[in-house]
């Protein structure tokens, strides 16, 4: 019996998504060939498969009627890393994002420029 289909994203559909939100529309050889620019070689029906996962799941939807088929994304990179991480938060911290947040800056020094972000994100806070 096959497993059913995970409602969110395989780090491989991940990967494809990535292109998707920083390239827009793409084709699958066009997807296909960045992933290879960027040092991912995988099969053009690989990709393929993945493209028609990606518009099963609802993630991308298909722009143009005749070949090469072309797609873009459905879901905005903020809706689908905010819920990879409220899933992250329940799964691991059970639900404590204090605890993420520990985790998080615990592992090590922050750069100026991620404290800078912080700082400001605190300051919105208390706005």
């Amino acid at each position: 019996m096959a497993r059913p289909r995970a409602k969110e994203l395989t780090e491989r559909e991940l990967e494809i998504m990535q292109i998707f939100w920083d390239h827009g529309e793409q084709s699958a050889q066009e997807l296909r060939d960045r992933l290879d620019e960027s040092g991912r070689d995988l099969a053009y029906t690989t990709v393929a498969t993945l493209v028609r996962i990606l518009h099963e799941k609802g993630f991308i939807e298909q722009t143009i009627e005749e070949r090469p088929f072309k797609f873009q994304p459905v879901r905005s990179f903020e809706e689908v890393s905010g819920n990879l991480v409220n899933d992250l938060l329940g799964r691991v911290f059970g639900g404590s994002r204090e605890k993420l947040l520990v985790s998080l800056v615990g592992q090590k020094k922050l750069s100026k420029k991620e404290r800078d972000a912080l700082r400001q994100l605190l300051e919105e806070q208390d706005s």
